[in-house]
């Protein structure tokens, strides 16, 4: 093998997963190399043609009858990206059928590795009658729509979507639906998991438009039946997101760079800290009777201090960990984790003299377990640091299914919350606590904006129902999906 057929090899290895994954949309596909070879074949194509007996030839001569090959090459040579053209396709058994090609470079990275795909054609009367109809209704919308039948081939498109992507209406018509997506790997990953066409619902393509410009689009389709219900093809209603996304990928590089900021903050206050509390306790313990007992309580203030700022960079760190961009996860049993709640409690309950109520049965709830701990921990701590001096304190935890989504509910009989402070309370630093701190259930003024960013980072929601001197009702909404 030369050196050049070897690194067009290695080239079309790198990129057959890409090719693989257009199978979905087109299933006549072949990859030609400079020679004019065949390199590879989709699985439907292998079929008709009579297994893999077209590898290593010509392809004109492996797939056209003879008659059209010169005018086919000359056509296909002359049009540039993705020149289509018809032709006469030749079957196992010596039969033949007539298709439309379209041909053009498998990657911009790769352009002496040509595609062809290929359609049936033409399509039949009522097709195009539908087609028609369609238009009729469809050409002054003005949401991007276009139509593609069972192999993946445009055969509709609106003046929106003809302005949106910059190709005319005769440009399109006839080219594989993969002319408008943006080549390279984010191919594969916006095609994998997609079915039929016809059962896309919400699914978001990197595209690309004529002058070679970037497009993001949500695309949402149904399928395109004939008026005895067989289906053809696909109508897809285009929506661009460009914009949008450009924002959220500038909002999460601004959530990493906050991120690693918050991280190297963290690691640069926690050396002094160290060193604070390790000569204040040096102090305390060895020069205890020099410092006297004003002294003392200086230092002791000293290391209080030092504990709350060790609890604040905790939280500020959990805070900035949390985001929704991991998969679902799996349910959680949240009896276990508030069982070990309560075990992590009882000294502070008891002292507090304030009796827990924990569900017999809970439902599971998904979320992570850590953050299921959390948003747990910081509830029922944050209803112990504010029951207030009241008569046979009680802190109530439920959870339930309630449709489509899990509620936790924490409830206190406490002092309650003036409802003036409803939403500040989960805002971070936020806390309506003038005690210290111990670094546990929350009182870094932090620990309700932990449970927010935790419940909005699953697409549920936090809320308060609260009074002063009614307790307060805590509720966190999980959504099962």
């Amino acid at each position: 093998m030369s050196a050049a057929a070897e690194h067009t090899r290695l080239d079309f290895e790198a990129l057959l997963p890409q090719v693989e994954e257009l199978t979905r949309l087109h299933e006549w596909i072949a990859v030609v190399e400079p020679s004019g070879s065949v390199l590879w074949m989709s699985e439907g194509l292998s079929q008709v043609c009579g297994s893999d007996a077209a590898l290593g030839l010509p392809w004109l001569d492996a797939l056209a009858i003879p008659e059209h090959r010169g005018h086919l090459e000359r056509q296909l040579r002359s049009r540039g990206w993705f020149a289509k053209a018809r032709m006469e396709l030749r079957l196992e058994g010596g039969r033949h059928l007539p298709v439309t090609v379209s041909a053009g470079p498998v990657a911009p990275g790769c352009p002496k590795l040509v595609a062809v795909i290929g359609r049936r054609s033409p399509p039949c009367a009522e097709f195009e009658e539908t087609l028609l109809s369609m238009a009729a209704v469809l050409d002054p919308s003005p949401e991007p729509v276009v139509a593609v039948d069972r192999s993946g081939f445009i055969t509709y498109v609106n003046g929106a979507m003809q302005e949106l992507f910059g190709w005319s209406r005769e440009e399109l018509l006839g080219q594989p639906l993969s002319l408008l997506l943006r080549p390279g790997l984010d191919l594969r990953s916006a095609l994998e998991g997609v079915g039929p066409l016809d059962e896309m619902r919400s699914v978001e393509f990197g595209a690309r438009r004529k002058d070679g410009g970037s497009l993001d689009v949500a695309v949402s389709a149904h399928p395109l039946q004939l008026r005895d219900g067989r289906t053809v093809g696909a109508v897809a209603h285009l929506q661009d997101v460009t914009e949008r996304r450009r924002f959220e990928r500038a909002l999460a590089r601004k959530n990493d760079e906050l991120e690693h900021y918050v991280h190297a903050v963290s690691h640069d206050l926690r050396s002094p800290l160290v060193s604070v509390l390790g000569f204040s306790r040096l102090l305390r313990e060895d020069f205890a009777e020099s410092l006297g007992e004003k002294g003392t309580h200086f230092v002791g203030r000293i290391e209080e201090a030092g504990r709350t700022m060790e609890a604040l960079i905790h939280d500020l760190l959990e805070l900035s960990r949390i985001d929704g961009t991991s998969a679902r996860p799996d349910p959680v049993d949240s009896h276990k984790v508030l069982a070990q709640l309560q075990a992590e409690f009882k000294p502070r309950l008891d002292e507090a003299g304030i009796e827990l109520v924990l569900p017999s049965d809970p439902p599971p709830v998904h979320c992570e377990r850590t953050r299921l701990y959390q948003i747990f921990a910081n509830l029922i701590g944050n209803a112990l640091d504010h029951m207030g001096a009241v008569p046979s304190p009680r802190i109530e935890v439920q959870v339930e299914d309630e449709g489509a989504e899990t509620r936790i509910r924490v409830s206190d009989n406490g002092r309650g919350i003036d409802p003036a402070n409803h939403e500040r309370i989960f805002e971070i630093f936020q806390s309506l606590s003038a005690r210290p701190t111990s670094g546990k259930g929350g009182r870094t003024g932090m620990g309700l904006a932990i449970v927010k960013k935790i419940a909005e980072s699953r697409g549920g929601r936090v809320s308060v129902e609260s009074a002063p001197g009614r307790g307060a009702v805590f509720q966190v909404a999980i959504p099962h999906t």
